[in-house]
């Protein structure tokens, strides 16, 4: 008996032994359990709040692309019936959510990637839910969203569309529908001129022409050497080879110094105090001044030109900006107090956003900034041969300036200058003698081709500039008198002419044959026709199909513009590149950049244009544009 006892205490203490070994671990296995029930219930909660937060986030891009202009974090929220996105994550329940929105970039290819160009029409968006009772956790999901329910699709394809637009050194074909290639430059030769005046016309009175302007179809002339003939002469040129000249009116009643035309206005730069610029209607006769403006001061006009809906004119030293967004009455400046260039201006050429001028004095060309047009700047400047700055000729890209200077015994006169920077001291790439000619003018022309014109010697020179470092003479002219101005005009049909202003008077106006004998033009441009969107709209991406065989090549550059009292007729047009400047072109498929800062470019904007640049090193062969898709979105 008493040894049954003493086993039955031992069997105790030992089941009270294992019992406080084993207690704390299935207490902690009963609590575990618990927690476990809990944190599962937690993260089913956490699952369905990340689903309702996905599709509300859906409902809320159904509502607007808009809503998703700005990245950052967010958080759905309920008013007025709807969804709406919230700054900030939201705590609700012991959850928390937030919504991150992203942008998305996209390579070359127009493939997703880590770098590239950013795609206006994509969000990345990530969604996290966390909790920390019982214990920190979270479920997450990340996923696209595109602006697919407001896409819509601007295409031109067909013949039709592409001649709506503005060629450059390029012609419209029609092999498959509708295709751009560069424009043939002409049956005649730059550089072969001889036997090539094909026409001459005389201007009426007795004054000696200055300075032309000319657009397809039709020129311009006006005096200015002396005031005895009229301010403006209108030229109808034929679309026929050869050409043939016809002067279909005038308008008198000023001493022009320059010219610059459109197909229903020119403008002139005049000697008269009060009206030192006046804006002529040439649509209808007899033709009409409808708008002036009066400069600072009682120095004369000289060079003008206009730029989209706004015109620059030098007067003495100073270059003054004014409103053209209405030809009408008294034009008032933009630029209050214009900005002081190192010399007397010869010549002004506006590409993008900067105006090139052509200086007389020891610094011979400057560059300025234009892009905010209340504040004019000097950006840069060309110290040649420490002569005259005469005329100044700008490639479409603003890449290589073009610039005579007047005749320096034993010097260069014609000059190469790299533009690409804008910024300091421009370098200089070549240099050429003009020899016995003086020279006054300087046009490019498709071919890699620069002429230059002026007083005696060769008075008309045909200059290669294929290589900057090389300009070489190819081919000149001896007319039988001097030139004081040119212009030159590749025709849509391939036929290309240079239009010189002579002092012979009895044939001022003489029509030289030009091109490069058949054969491509080396560079040329397409401008599209308007598109009006009818809205502010989104312009999100473009692809374009194109052909570009060896040593050719075909980019492009965007203008979106908002309009003019409901009309994309006259609007602001900036053409810019995928980063938003004129100086950068895309290659291929591509986001359109956004901006909406209120000067220049704009996207979402109302107005809309497009610009292909062809280039090709091989005068045999062209690149072939054949169609493009624009996608935007209101």
């Amino acid at each position: 008996m008493q040894n049954q006892k003493g086993q039955s205490i031992i069997e105790v203490l030992l089941a009270s032994a294992l019992l406080i070994i084993l207690m704390p671990a299935i207490f902690a296995g009963l609590l575990s359990t618990r927690e476990g029930r809990a944190q599962q219930q937690k993260r089913i909660d956490a699952s369905y709040f990340l689903k309702e937060t996905q599709e509300e986030v859906r409902i809320i891009r159904e509502r607007g692309w808009s809503l998703f202009a700005n990245n950052g974090v967010y958080h759905p929220e309920k008013s007025a019936n709807t969804w709406i996105l919230s700054s900030g994550p939201e705590s609700a329940n012991g959850l928390i959510r937030r919504v991150t929105i992203s942008d998305v970039y996209r390579d070359e290819t127009g493939k997703i990637n880590d770098v590239g160009e950013v795609d206006s029409s994509t969000k990345l968006i990530n969604i996290l839910v966390t909790w920390t009772d019982p214990f920190y956790s979270s479920v997450e999901t990340s996923f696209y969203l595109t602006r697919y329910l407001e896409n819509i699709a601007y295409i031109e394809t067909l013949e039709n569309d592409f001649l709506l637009g503005e060629t450059n050194g390029t012609t419209v074909i029609n092999e498959s529908g509708g295709e751009i290639v560069l424009g043939a430059g002409g049956e005649g030769n730059w550089c072969n001129p001889n036997e090539s005046i094909v026409a001459e016309l005389d201007l009426p009175k007795n004054g000696e022409a200055l300075a032309i302007s000319a657009v397809e179809g039709q020129i311009t002339a006006g005096t200015g050497a002396n005031s005895s003939g009229v301010s403006l002469a209108n030229v109808s040129i034929s679309n026929s080879n050869p050409p043939i000249a016809t002067l279909v009116g005038t308008f008198d009643g000023y001493k022009t110094n320059d010219i610059f035309s459109e197909l229903d206005y020119a403008y002139i730069s005049t000697d008269t105090n009060s009206k030192e610029v006046s804006i002529i209607n040439i649509n209808s006769t007899p033709y009409s001044e409808i708008g002036y403006v009066d400069l600072p001061g009682n120095t004369n006009a000289d060079a003008i030109t206009v730029s989209g809906q706004i015109g620059y004119v030098v007067q003495g030293s100073i270059l003054w900006n004014f409103d053209l967004s209405s030809k009408s009455g008294s034009r008032p400046l933009l630029d209050n107090n214009g900005v002081t260039l190192a010399g007397n201006g010869t010549e002004v050429i506006v590409v993008g956003n900067y105006a090139y001028i052509s200086l007389i004095g020891n610094v011979e060309m400057q560059i300025v900034d234009i892009s905010n047009s209340s504040n004019l700047t000097i950006v840069g400047q060309a110290n040649l041969n420490g002569n005259n700055g005469q005329d100044i000729a700008v490639n479409s890209t603003g890449t290589r300036a073009y610039l005579i200077t007047s005749k320096y015994a034993g010097k260069s006169e014609f000059f190469v200058i790299d533009t690409t920077s804008k910024n300091g001291e421009q370098p200089v790439l070549g240099s050429l003698d003009t020899g016995d000619m003086n020279p006054k003018a300087v046009i490019i022309v498709p071919g890699n081709i620069a002429i230059a014109a002026g007083h005696g010697g060769e008075q008309y020179q045909i200059i290669n500039i294929s290589q900057d470092n090389n300009p070489n003479l190819c081919g000149s002219l001896n007319i039988g008198s001097d030139i004081n101005d040119l212009e030159a005009i590749l025709e849509a049909d391939g036929n290309a002419f240079s239009y010189v202003l002579t002092t012979d008077s009895s044939s001022e106006l003489k029509i030289i044959e030009g091109g490069p004998g058949g054969q491509f033009s080396t560079e040329g441009t397409f401008e599209s026709n308007i598109f009006d969107a009818n809205y502010d709209t989104v312009f999100n991406r473009f692809e374009a199909n194109t052909y570009e065989p060896s040593l050719t090549a075909i980019n492009y550059q965007f203008a979106v513009a908002d309009d003019i009292s409901g009309s994309c007729i006259g609007a602001n047009y900036v053409y810019v590149g995928p980063d938003g400047t004129n100086s950068t072109f895309f290659s291929g498929t591509g986001a359109i950049p956004l901006d909406n800062d209120g000067i220049g470019y704009e996207n979402p904007a109302q107005c809309f244009r497009y610009k292909v640049f062809f280039t090709s090193e091989n005068s045999f062969t062209s690149p072939i544009f054949e169609d493009i898709s624009i996608n935007y979105s209101p």
